[in-house]
């Protein structure tokens, strides 16, 4: 059983990969179950999910928010999947307060960003979420600021809970590559970003694109690595930082995933 929701619960990043980790985990399904086991179990959860873009800042408050399907050319039973928590719409004018402003859509439902990774963590279904949209055409610095508006959330036992790729370069996919099996630009890089996020090397995280190396290669864009400078800057400024699973699918997807603020590190 999940310990009891503490003083501040902590925030997490997860590469999510393709959206058939939604039948074939591999590797990665089952790290995100053991984490979420040693995790208090949080009152809601704010999805920030790659997968969500917009001009400006967002958050959905659909009460039932349905599972989206948003992508095309997979199996058929990976349509068939579905995931259905209640949405937390009290959540969202909370999220409101905090960023004035800030739009709200009140059908959006769940993209595989969110789902994908949830259904692994939270089977039952039975936590509310809403999702934080991201904005492709702003900085890492300004989605660390929007973190740092939402990090009050924790403190009401809301998990913080960003989704997006360390490494999202489609071109670079090796079909037949085993499990586990990372080009050596792929590491480089994600040994790069977890030691500066260590370190807490704000301003090399911010400038990542020309300070990491491979940077321009692994993310061609910005938008699947926004994510995790939400759940950075929703962390305390003290925070402890894990990287609590490594792995890499179809050789350059790299499926790390990181905690920040957590008592102790972690060891699942």
């Amino acid at each position: 059983m999940s310990p009891t929701v503490p003083t501040a619960l902590p925030t997490l990043f997860l590469s999510h990969g393709s959206p058939m980790m939604a039948i074939e985990p591999g590797n990665t399904g089952p790290a995100w179950a053991r984490l979420a086991a040693r995790l208090p179990r949080p009152r809601a959860i704010l999805a920030v999910s790659a997968h969500w873009m917009t001009h400006a800042p967002a958050v959905s408050a659909a009460k039932h928010p349905e599972t989206i399907h948003d992508f095309y050319g997979f199996p058929a039973p990976l349509y068939e999947v579905q995931y259905t928590p209640p949405g937390a719409p009290e959540l969202a004018e909370k999220v409101c307060r905090l960023i004035p402003g800030i739009a709200v859509d009140a059908n959006r439902g769940l993209d595989h960003g969110a789902w994908v990774p949830l259904r692994y963590m939270y089977p039952q279904a039975d936590i509310p979420v809403v999702q934080f949209a991201i904005q492709p055409n702003d900085t890492p610095e300004a989605h660390f600021n929007l973190g740092r508006q939402l990090t009050s959330l924790r403190k009401d036992g809301v998990l913080i809970l960003a989704s997006g790729a360390i490494t999202h370069n489609l071109r670079d996919m090796v079909r037949d590559a085993p499990d586990g099996m990372a080009l050596p630009h792929i590491s480089e890089f994600c040994n790069w970003f977890a030691d500066a996020l260590k370190r807490r090397d704000l301003p090399a995280l911010f400038d990542y694109r020309r300070q990491a190396p491979h940077a321009v290669r692994v993310q061609p864009a910005d938008d699947h690595l926004l994510p995790v400078y939400v759940a950075l800057g929703a962390a305390d400024e003290s925070a402890s930082f894990d990287v609590v699973h490594r792995g890499t699918t179809l050789g350059a997807l790299a499926m790390d995933a990181y905690m920040f603020s957590f008592s102790g590190p972690y060891t699942g």
